[in-house]
């Protein structure tokens, strides 16, 4: 079993943010899936599927992104699962609008909703996929980069990175982590 973790915020408010790219592939992988990402249940909204012979729970914490930490553990600790078979999906500065990154483990950085899961669980070994988001301008507070919405030129940039997300986490699921990596990474 695979357990999905999408990072955002919920509410309209947030929707359409930077914050918000890792609801937004589960948005997309929901749909590729036929999967209906509704039930609220372990501080998230939930939905369970396959894909090919994996079960499959996608989840978008409700708890605001800084709290992440505490629905992503309460449904790792109900399933059970190893840290292994779950992806977390959120957006990263570091990388440019149209790119992602698949890593095994590693820090939270500078992002609030990672150090959040990482602490909660205990533990940073586990997949991830980050988004690129791009850096903030020059003396732009990171806050309000992060809450601000994309660009129109931007967007056409996101679909791609968007795409590659939903391929990498289903290449992770069917194949392994290391074939996604391979393919999806940005060299």
């Amino acid at each position: 079993m695979y357990i999905i973790v999408g990072l955002g915020n919920p509410g309209d408010k947030y929707a359409k943010t930077r914050h918000n790219v890792g609801f937004n592939v589960i948005d997309l992988l929901a749909k590729e899936y036929s999967i209906d990402v509704s039930r609220i249940k372990h501080k998230a909204l939930t939905g369970e599927g396959r894909v090919g012979t994996e079960k499959v729970i996608l989840v978008k914490p409700i708890t605001y992104m800084n709290l992440s930490g505490e629905s992503v553990a309460d449904i790792c600790n109900y399933y059970n699962i190893d840290l292994e078979n779950l992806i977390v999906i959120y957006d990263d500065i570091d990388l440019d609008i149209g790119k992602i990154r698949i890593r095994k483990k590693g820090s939270g950085g500078t992002h609030n909703g990672m150090r959040s899961i990482i602490k909660c669980l205990g533990s940073n070994e586990f997949p991830r996929v980050r988004v690129g988001i791009s850096r903030p301008q020059n003396g732009q507070d990171l806050a309000d980069f992060v809450l601000s919405r994309f660009s129109k030129e931007d967007e056409k940039n996101l679909q791609e990175s968007y795409e590659h997300a939903v391929a990498a986490v289903d290449c992770a699921i069917r194949e392994n982590l290391d074939l996604a990596m391979n393919r999806y990474n940005v060299k």
